[in-house]
């Protein structure tokens, strides 16, 4: 049977300068708070929201509406109400 290969310090090392450098190089092109990791609460930026007029939705969004100056995409299937 073939040996699976472990990954050595070195290699992860290595990913992990480049994963950082190019998280760096997305903040400064895109700003601070435009790539964040999963889980991560610190560093979190605060946004100015528009209100859906839908407290229930306000709430799912978790910033309490709309981002504002951000692109939003609203998808779903035929007519689930997407245009309402």
């Amino acid at each position: 049977m073939a040996d699976i290969a472990t990954p050595t310090r070195r290699t992860t090392d290595d990913r992990q300068k480049a994963l950082d450098a190019a998280i760096a190089q997305i903040e400064r092109a895109f700003g601070k708070g435009s790539l964040m990791r999963l889980g991560q609460a610190e560093g979190a930026v605060e946004i100015d929201t528009v209100s859906t007029g839908s407290l229930g939705l306000d709430i799912a969004l978790g910033v309490g509406g709309l981002p504002r100056g951000r692109i939003i995409e609203i998808y779903g299937p035929e007519s689930s109400g997407k245009t309402t």
